[in-house]
């Protein structure tokens, strides 16, 4: 088991960036695939980023490609989602998740991902 909890989220200006952290608690953290969504007001949840557990190959969703960078550190147990160029259709809710020795290809789908922490919310003036 791990439980997560996001930080970082605040109200920033468009361009401006931001640092998200995911701290988690439990064993083998090293052993996760991490993952960070996002959902904002009346929109489904969707794929941001993802480092694989087995390699650290990233991911990331086409728009937010070359301004998001998401990294781990494992002997602190945390994930991290760095977020530059920030613009108003960012603003969400922004949660990771954990999914437990999985490096298939389906790591943009929510299902695979076991443990999810409560969010930190992400808004973005213009």
């Amino acid at each position: 088991q791990v439980h997560l909890v996001e930080s970082g989220g605040g109200l920033v200006q468009a361009g401006t960036s931001l640092r998200l952290s995911c701290a988690a608690s439990g064993r083998s953290f090293n052993s996760y695939t991490m993952g960070w969504f996002r959902q904002a007001p009346g929109k489904e949840r969707e794929f941001v980023a993802a480092i694989i557990w087995s390699g650290g190959h990233t991911y990331y969703a086409d728009s937010v490609k070359g301004r998001f960078t998401i990294s781990r550190d494992n002997a602190e147990n945390t994930a991290y989602l760095e977020m530059n160029s920030l613009k108003p259709e960012d603003t969400a809710l922004y949660s990771c998740a954990a999914a437990y020795l999985y490096s298939g290809t389906l790591y943009v789908d929510p299902v695979k991902y076991n443990h999810w922490g409560q969010g930190t919310q992400v808004t973005v003036s213009s």
